[in-house]
Protein backbone atom coordinates (compact mmCIF):
# COMPACT_ATOMS: atom_id res chain seq x y z
CA UNK A 1 0.00 0.00 0.00
CA UNK A 2 2.65 2.30 0.47
CA UNK A 3 3.77 2.95 -2.92
CA UNK A 4 0.55 3.60 -3.84
CA UNK A 5 0.27 6.51 -0.91
CA UNK A 6 3.68 7.78 -2.16
CA UNK A 7 2.24 7.90 -5.87
CA UNK A 8 -1.36 9.59 -4.69
CA UNK A 9 0.61 12.22 -3.06
CA UNK A 10 2.92 12.86 -5.58
CA UNK A 11 0.23 13.41 -7.89
CA UNK A 12 -1.59 15.73 -5.16
CA UNK A 13 1.52 18.11 -4.84
CA UNK A 14 1.61 18.11 -8.51
CA UNK A 15 -1.82 19.57 -8.48
CA UNK A 16 -1.53 21.89 -5.97
CA UNK A 17 1.44 23.62 -7.57
CA UNK A 18 -0.68 23.70 -10.93
CA UNK A 19 -2.98 25.81 -8.95
CA UNK A 20 -0.79 28.10 -7.25
CA UNK A 21 -0.36 31.60 -8.99
CA UNK A 22 2.28 32.22 -10.78
CA UNK A 23 4.94 34.29 -8.52
CA UNK A 24 6.84 37.02 -10.28
CA UNK A 25 9.76 36.95 -7.79
CA UNK A 26 10.66 34.01 -5.48
CA UNK A 27 10.13 36.18 -2.24
CA UNK A 28 7.82 39.45 -1.76
CA UNK A 29 8.90 42.20 -1.54
CA UNK A 30 9.70 43.72 2.24
CA UNK A 31 6.87 45.77 4.04
CA UNK A 32 8.45 48.25 5.93
CA UNK A 33 6.69 51.04 7.52
CA UNK A 34 8.76 53.89 6.34
CA UNK A 35 7.59 53.81 3.00
CA UNK A 36 10.27 51.96 1.49
CA UNK A 37 9.48 50.37 -2.55
CA UNK A 38 11.29 47.95 -3.35
CA UNK A 39 13.95 49.49 -6.77
CA UNK A 40 13.66 47.89 -10.28
CA UNK A 41 16.98 46.09 -11.06
CA UNK A 42 19.41 48.11 -13.53
CA UNK A 43 21.25 44.75 -14.20
CA UNK A 44 20.30 42.17 -17.00
CA UNK A 45 18.52 39.14 -15.08
CA UNK A 46 20.82 36.23 -15.02
CA UNK A 47 20.78 33.87 -17.99
CA UNK A 48 20.31 30.52 -18.21
CA UNK A 49 23.13 27.70 -18.66
CA UNK A 50 21.98 27.00 -22.13
CA UNK A 51 20.82 30.20 -23.27
CA UNK A 52 24.59 31.66 -22.81
CA UNK A 53 25.57 29.06 -24.89
CA UNK A 54 22.96 30.10 -27.59
CA UNK A 55 24.69 33.79 -26.86
CA UNK A 56 27.96 32.26 -28.22
CA UNK A 57 26.44 29.99 -31.10
CA UNK A 58 25.16 33.41 -32.69
CA UNK A 59 28.53 35.19 -32.02
CA UNK A 60 30.54 32.59 -33.94
CA UNK A 61 27.71 32.50 -36.82
CA UNK A 62 28.15 36.13 -36.68
CA UNK A 63 31.78 36.06 -36.64
CA UNK A 64 31.91 33.30 -39.71
CA UNK A 65 29.12 35.02 -41.68
CA UNK A 66 31.33 38.97 -41.12
CA UNK A 67 34.49 37.05 -41.96
CA UNK A 68 32.79 35.43 -45.50
CA UNK A 69 31.33 38.58 -46.32
CA UNK A 70 34.70 40.54 -45.67
CA UNK A 71 36.75 37.92 -47.70
CA UNK A 72 34.69 35.85 -50.08
CA UNK A 73 32.42 37.56 -50.79
CA UNK A 74 33.30 41.34 -50.66
CA UNK A 75 29.56 42.90 -49.83
CA UNK A 76 29.96 46.28 -47.64
CA UNK A 77 26.51 45.91 -47.52
CA UNK A 78 25.88 42.22 -46.50
CA UNK A 79 28.55 43.70 -43.73
CA UNK A 80 26.34 46.65 -42.72
CA UNK A 81 23.52 44.54 -42.14
CA UNK A 82 25.07 42.31 -39.96
CA UNK A 83 26.21 44.56 -37.88
CA UNK A 84 22.79 46.49 -37.54
CA UNK A 85 21.30 42.89 -36.85
CA UNK A 86 24.69 42.93 -33.87
CA UNK A 87 23.80 46.40 -32.37
CA UNK A 88 19.80 44.88 -31.64
CA UNK A 89 20.83 41.46 -30.54
CA UNK A 90 24.24 41.86 -28.44
CA UNK A 91 23.18 45.48 -27.60
CA UNK A 92 19.26 45.61 -27.03
CA UNK A 93 18.42 42.53 -26.26
CA UNK A 94 21.45 41.18 -24.61
CA UNK A 95 21.95 44.64 -22.56
CA UNK A 96 25.30 44.83 -23.45
CA UNK A 97 26.22 41.79 -21.39
CA UNK A 98 27.80 39.17 -22.33
CA UNK A 99 30.93 41.63 -23.44
CA UNK A 100 34.00 40.38 -25.52
CA UNK A 101 35.85 43.77 -24.02
CA UNK A 102 34.54 43.75 -20.80
CA UNK A 103 36.01 40.11 -20.77
CA UNK A 104 39.59 41.49 -19.97
CA UNK A 105 38.80 42.01 -16.60
CA UNK A 106 36.78 38.24 -16.01
CA UNK A 107 40.09 36.64 -17.35
CA UNK A 108 42.90 39.06 -15.42
CA UNK A 109 40.50 38.38 -12.53
CA UNK A 110 40.91 35.04 -12.56
CA UNK A 111 44.86 34.88 -13.08
CA UNK A 112 44.99 37.04 -9.80
CA UNK A 113 42.28 35.75 -7.77
CA UNK A 114 42.18 32.03 -7.01
CA UNK A 115 38.60 32.32 -5.67
CA UNK A 116 37.39 33.31 -8.79
CA UNK A 117 36.46 31.08 -12.12
CA UNK A 118 35.27 32.32 -15.07
CA UNK A 119 32.54 30.71 -16.50
CA UNK A 120 33.00 28.76 -20.16
CA UNK A 121 31.20 31.46 -21.95
CA UNK A 122 32.50 34.59 -21.11
CA UNK A 123 35.77 33.03 -21.75
CA UNK A 124 34.88 32.12 -25.56
CA UNK A 125 33.63 35.48 -25.58
CA UNK A 126 36.39 36.61 -25.04
CA UNK A 127 38.51 34.62 -27.22
CA UNK A 128 36.61 33.83 -30.26
CA UNK A 129 37.14 37.67 -31.53
CA UNK A 130 40.40 37.29 -30.97
CA UNK A 131 41.14 33.66 -32.82
CA UNK A 132 39.12 35.01 -35.94
CA UNK A 133 41.07 38.17 -35.92
CA UNK A 134 44.68 36.33 -36.50
CA UNK A 135 42.62 34.23 -39.40
CA UNK A 136 40.62 37.03 -40.61
CA UNK A 137 41.51 40.72 -39.26
CA UNK A 138 39.09 42.61 -37.41
CA UNK A 139 35.76 41.19 -38.72
CA UNK A 140 34.63 41.23 -35.10
CA UNK A 141 34.83 44.92 -35.20
CA UNK A 142 33.02 45.16 -38.58
CA UNK A 143 29.88 42.98 -37.84
CA UNK A 144 29.59 41.78 -34.36
CA UNK A 145 30.56 44.32 -31.62
CA UNK A 146 27.44 46.54 -31.16
CA UNK A 147 29.27 49.29 -29.55
CA UNK A 148 31.22 49.43 -33.11
CA UNK A 149 27.84 48.97 -34.70
CA UNK A 150 26.17 51.66 -33.23
CA UNK A 151 28.87 54.39 -33.48
CA UNK A 152 29.21 53.47 -37.46
CA UNK A 153 25.99 53.84 -38.51
CA UNK A 154 26.05 57.72 -37.40
CA UNK A 155 28.92 58.57 -39.48
CA UNK A 156 27.61 61.92 -41.41
CA UNK A 157 30.97 63.42 -42.67
CA UNK A 158 33.72 61.95 -41.19
CA UNK A 159 36.94 64.13 -40.80
CA UNK A 160 40.35 62.88 -41.46
CA UNK A 161 42.60 63.72 -38.65
CA UNK A 162 46.70 64.63 -38.73
CA UNK A 163 48.86 61.34 -38.47
CA UNK A 164 50.29 62.77 -35.58
CA UNK A 165 47.39 63.73 -33.28
CA UNK A 166 46.05 60.37 -34.27
CA UNK A 167 49.36 58.20 -33.18
CA UNK A 168 48.88 60.37 -29.87
CA UNK A 169 45.93 59.32 -28.81
CA UNK A 170 45.91 55.96 -30.09
CA UNK A 171 48.19 55.64 -26.59
CA UNK A 172 45.02 55.93 -24.74
CA UNK A 173 43.31 52.41 -25.94
CA UNK A 174 46.44 51.48 -24.08
CA UNK A 175 46.17 52.95 -20.46
CA UNK A 176 42.74 52.18 -20.43
CA UNK A 177 43.88 48.05 -20.72
CA UNK A 178 46.54 48.51 -18.63
CA UNK A 179 43.99 50.38 -15.59
CA UNK A 180 41.82 47.73 -16.48
CA UNK A 181 44.11 44.85 -15.83
CA UNK A 182 45.13 46.73 -12.76
CA UNK A 183 41.92 47.34 -11.19
CA UNK A 184 40.79 44.01 -12.27
CA UNK A 185 43.62 42.23 -10.78
CA UNK A 186 43.63 43.94 -7.80
CA UNK A 187 39.76 43.58 -7.25
CA UNK A 188 39.23 46.69 -7.15
CA UNK A 189 36.90 47.39 -10.05
CA UNK A 190 35.34 46.63 -13.36
CA UNK A 191 36.52 49.76 -14.97
CA UNK A 192 35.23 48.46 -18.60
CA UNK A 193 31.69 47.53 -17.94
CA UNK A 194 31.34 51.09 -15.44
CA UNK A 195 32.30 53.58 -17.25
CA UNK A 196 30.77 51.86 -20.99
CA UNK A 197 29.49 55.00 -22.70
CA UNK A 198 27.01 52.82 -24.40
CA UNK A 199 25.51 50.54 -22.09
CA UNK A 200 22.85 53.05 -20.87
CA UNK A 201 21.89 53.41 -24.05
CA UNK A 202 21.24 49.50 -24.59
CA UNK A 203 19.54 48.82 -21.58
CA UNK A 204 17.16 52.25 -21.73
CA UNK A 205 18.65 52.79 -17.91
CA UNK A 206 21.82 54.46 -16.74
CA UNK A 207 23.14 57.12 -14.47
CA UNK A 208 22.94 60.88 -16.00
CA UNK A 209 26.34 61.46 -16.36
CA UNK A 210 26.58 57.74 -18.41
CA UNK A 211 24.07 59.02 -20.48
CA UNK A 212 25.16 62.00 -21.18
CA UNK A 213 28.93 60.99 -22.09
CA UNK A 214 27.17 57.96 -24.55
CA UNK A 215 25.02 61.05 -26.45
CA UNK A 216 28.59 62.56 -26.42
CA UNK A 217 30.23 59.77 -28.16
CA UNK A 218 27.34 59.56 -30.82
CA UNK A 219 27.60 63.47 -31.45
CA UNK A 220 31.37 63.47 -31.89
CA UNK A 221 31.57 60.14 -34.11
CA UNK A 222 29.53 61.99 -36.92
CA UNK A 223 32.49 63.77 -37.63
CA UNK A 224 35.94 61.36 -36.21
CA UNK A 225 34.55 58.63 -37.05
CA UNK A 226 34.24 55.66 -34.55
CA UNK A 227 35.78 57.53 -31.52
CA UNK A 228 35.58 55.15 -28.91
CA UNK A 229 36.69 52.24 -30.78
CA UNK A 230 39.87 54.06 -32.34
CA UNK A 231 40.98 56.31 -29.54
CA UNK A 232 39.38 54.19 -26.04
CA UNK A 233 38.73 50.41 -26.71
CA UNK A 234 40.89 48.26 -24.90
CA UNK A 235 39.61 45.31 -26.69
CA UNK A 236 41.24 46.70 -29.89
CA UNK A 237 44.55 46.93 -28.46
CA UNK A 238 44.36 42.72 -28.27
CA UNK A 239 42.57 42.82 -31.73
CA UNK A 240 45.22 44.84 -33.70
CA UNK A 241 48.16 42.83 -31.99
CA UNK A 242 46.04 39.32 -33.86
CA UNK A 243 45.46 41.16 -36.79
CA UNK A 244 48.65 42.50 -38.07
CA UNK A 245 49.52 38.57 -38.09
CA UNK A 246 46.06 37.80 -39.91
CA UNK A 247 46.44 34.77 -42.30
CA UNK A 248 43.83 36.24 -44.11
CA UNK A 249 42.74 39.97 -44.79
CA UNK A 250 40.07 42.69 -46.23
CA UNK A 251 41.81 43.84 -49.40
CA UNK A 252 40.38 47.53 -51.13
CA UNK A 253 40.82 45.50 -54.74
CA UNK A 254 40.04 41.76 -55.86
CA UNK A 255 42.38 41.62 -58.24
CA UNK A 256 45.73 44.10 -59.37
CA UNK A 257 45.67 47.88 -57.77
CA UNK A 258 45.43 50.35 -60.96
CA UNK A 259 46.35 53.35 -58.93
CA UNK A 260 43.52 55.25 -59.70
CA UNK A 261 43.32 56.61 -56.01
CA UNK A 262 39.48 56.11 -55.92
CA UNK A 263 39.57 54.92 -52.50
CA UNK A 264 42.09 56.98 -51.03
CA UNK A 265 39.09 59.14 -49.16
CA UNK A 266 36.80 55.89 -49.05
CA UNK A 267 37.82 55.16 -45.08
CA UNK A 268 36.63 57.41 -42.80
CA UNK A 269 39.18 55.61 -40.27
CA UNK A 270 42.22 56.85 -41.74
CA UNK A 271 43.47 53.33 -42.32
CA UNK A 272 44.73 53.03 -45.60
CA UNK A 273 48.22 52.55 -46.26
CA UNK A 274 49.55 54.83 -49.50
CA UNK A 275 52.31 53.47 -51.65
CA UNK A 276 55.67 54.60 -50.61
CA UNK A 277 57.15 57.92 -52.00
CA UNK A 278 60.21 57.52 -54.08
CA UNK A 279 62.15 60.16 -52.36
CA UNK A 280 60.91 58.83 -48.54
CA UNK A 281 62.61 55.18 -49.97
CA UNK A 282 65.86 57.40 -50.68
CA UNK A 283 65.66 59.30 -47.23
CA UNK A 284 64.72 56.28 -44.99
CA UNK A 285 68.71 55.40 -45.65
CA UNK A 286 69.74 58.42 -43.27
CA UNK A 287 67.17 57.65 -40.76
CA UNK A 288 69.48 54.62 -40.00
CA UNK A 289 70.78 56.78 -37.27
CA UNK A 290 67.38 57.80 -35.56
CA UNK A 291 66.61 54.17 -35.73
CA UNK A 292 69.29 53.08 -33.39
CA UNK A 293 69.07 55.92 -30.95
CA UNK A 294 65.18 55.68 -30.68
CA UNK A 295 65.79 52.04 -29.87
CA UNK A 296 68.65 52.44 -27.84
CA UNK A 297 66.46 55.06 -25.59
CA UNK A 298 63.29 52.19 -25.18
CA UNK A 299 64.73 51.10 -21.96
CA UNK A 300 64.70 54.64 -20.61
CA UNK A 301 61.01 55.12 -21.34
CA UNK A 302 60.12 52.08 -19.64
CA UNK A 303 62.08 53.30 -16.93
CA UNK A 304 60.64 56.59 -16.80
CA UNK A 305 57.12 55.20 -17.19
CA UNK A 306 57.53 52.86 -14.50
CA UNK A 307 58.76 55.48 -12.21
CA UNK A 308 55.89 58.02 -13.28
CA UNK A 309 53.55 55.11 -12.41
CA UNK A 310 54.84 53.75 -9.04
CA UNK A 311 54.28 57.80 -8.00
CA UNK A 312 50.88 57.24 -8.94
CA UNK A 313 50.00 54.38 -7.09
CA UNK A 314 48.60 56.13 -3.87
CA UNK A 315 46.00 58.08 -5.62
CA UNK A 316 45.09 54.99 -7.99
CA UNK A 317 44.61 52.34 -4.97
CA UNK A 318 42.16 55.36 -3.44
CA UNK A 319 39.55 53.85 -5.72
CA UNK A 320 39.75 50.41 -3.91
CA UNK A 321 37.15 50.28 -0.89
CA UNK A 322 39.58 48.99 1.94
CA UNK A 323 41.59 51.92 1.03
CA UNK A 324 39.06 54.53 0.71
CA UNK A 325 37.16 53.33 3.70
CA UNK A 326 40.59 53.46 6.12
CA UNK A 327 41.88 56.50 4.71
CA UNK A 328 38.18 58.24 5.35
CA UNK A 329 38.09 56.58 9.21
CA UNK A 330 41.73 57.98 9.89
CA UNK A 331 41.11 61.95 8.34
CA UNK A 332 37.35 61.31 10.14
CA UNK A 333 36.90 59.03 13.10
CA UNK A 334 34.17 61.49 13.78
CA UNK A 335 32.27 59.61 10.82
CA UNK A 336 32.08 56.24 12.84
CA UNK A 337 28.72 57.91 14.47
CA UNK A 338 27.31 58.52 11.35
CA UNK A 339 24.42 55.94 10.53
CA UNK A 340 24.01 57.74 6.97
CA UNK A 341 26.94 56.49 6.14
CA UNK A 342 26.25 52.79 4.43
CA UNK A 343 30.19 51.55 3.53
CA UNK A 344 31.57 52.79 7.48
CA UNK A 345 28.10 51.12 9.04
CA UNK A 346 28.82 47.57 7.34
CA UNK A 347 32.17 47.67 8.48
CA UNK A 348 31.53 48.39 12.27
CA UNK A 349 28.68 45.68 11.51
CA UNK A 350 31.13 43.07 9.78
CA UNK A 351 33.01 43.05 13.44
CA UNK A 352 36.78 43.87 11.67
CA UNK A 353 39.21 46.08 14.16
CA UNK A 354 40.39 49.16 12.56
CA UNK A 355 44.39 47.84 12.93
CA UNK A 356 42.97 44.57 10.32
CA UNK A 357 41.24 47.17 8.16
CA UNK A 358 44.22 49.35 7.88
CA UNK A 359 46.42 46.03 7.38
CA UNK A 360 44.28 45.16 4.79
CA UNK A 361 44.42 48.95 2.89
CA UNK A 362 48.67 48.42 3.57
CA UNK A 363 48.49 45.20 2.03
CA UNK A 364 46.21 46.24 -1.05
CA UNK A 365 48.26 49.76 -1.75
CA UNK A 366 51.71 47.92 -1.44
CA UNK A 367 49.98 45.74 -4.93
CA UNK A 368 49.05 48.26 -6.55
CA UNK A 369 52.60 49.82 -6.10
CA UNK A 370 53.90 47.24 -8.16
CA UNK A 371 51.21 47.01 -10.55
CA UNK A 372 51.57 50.78 -11.11
CA UNK A 373 55.07 50.12 -11.52
CA UNK A 374 54.31 47.39 -14.37
CA UNK A 375 51.34 49.96 -16.12
CA UNK A 376 54.01 52.77 -16.33
CA UNK A 377 56.59 50.70 -18.02
CA UNK A 378 54.02 49.44 -20.40
CA UNK A 379 53.24 52.71 -21.11
CA UNK A 380 56.53 53.65 -21.18
CA UNK A 381 57.47 50.91 -23.82
CA UNK A 382 54.21 51.62 -26.32
CA UNK A 383 55.72 55.42 -26.73
CA UNK A 384 59.34 53.73 -27.02
CA UNK A 385 58.00 51.66 -29.62
CA UNK A 386 55.07 54.25 -30.80
CA UNK A 387 57.79 57.03 -31.93
CA UNK A 388 60.33 53.92 -33.37
CA UNK A 389 57.60 53.00 -35.75
CA UNK A 390 57.95 56.74 -37.00
CA UNK A 391 61.71 56.24 -38.54
CA UNK A 392 60.42 52.64 -39.60
CA UNK A 393 59.30 52.64 -43.66
CA UNK A 394 58.09 49.76 -45.51
CA UNK A 395 57.96 49.77 -49.14
CA UNK A 396 54.52 49.78 -50.31
CA UNK A 397 53.33 49.64 -53.84
CA UNK A 398 49.84 49.45 -53.74
CA UNK A 399 46.84 50.79 -51.64
CA UNK A 400 46.39 48.70 -49.20
CA UNK A 401 44.42 48.56 -45.28
CA UNK A 402 46.92 48.53 -42.65
CA UNK A 403 46.38 44.92 -41.06
CA UNK A 404 46.48 46.74 -37.57
CA UNK A 405 43.67 49.71 -37.42
CA UNK A 406 41.26 48.26 -40.12
CA UNK A 407 37.74 47.45 -38.74
CA UNK A 408 37.43 45.54 -42.04
CA UNK A 409 34.17 48.06 -42.70
CA UNK A 410 34.51 47.32 -46.88
CA UNK A 411 33.93 50.75 -47.58
CA UNK A 412 37.01 51.44 -49.32
CA UNK A 413 35.89 47.68 -51.27
CA UNK A 414 32.98 49.82 -52.85
CA UNK A 415 35.37 52.34 -54.44
CA UNK A 416 37.48 50.39 -56.27
CA UNK A 417 36.33 49.91 -59.84
CA UNK A 418 38.40 46.77 -60.61
CA UNK A 419 36.53 43.60 -61.06
CA UNK A 420 36.92 40.32 -59.44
Amino acid sequence: MKPKIYILLTFLLLFLSLQLPAQQQRFPKPEFDSGYEQPDPVTPEPRSGAMEYFDVAVLLAVLSLASYLVIRKRSRQGILWLSVFSMIYFGFYRNGCICSIGGIQNVTLTFFDATYAISVTALLFFLLPLVYALFFGRTFCAGACPLGAIQDLVIIKPLSMPRWLRKTLGIFPYLYLGLAVLYAATGTDFIICRYDPFIGIFRMDAPFHMIVLGIVFLLMGMFIARPYCRFLCPYGVLLNWMSKFSKWHMSITPSKCIQCKLCTTSCPFDAIDFPTEEKVTKSSRYDAKKFIIYAAVIPLWVLIGGFVGSKSHTYLSKAHPDVYLAELLIQHPELKDDPDNIDIQTFLASGKTMDILVEDARLKRKEFYTGSWILGGFIGLVIGLTLLNQVVYRRKQDYTPNRGDCYSCGRCMDYCPVDR
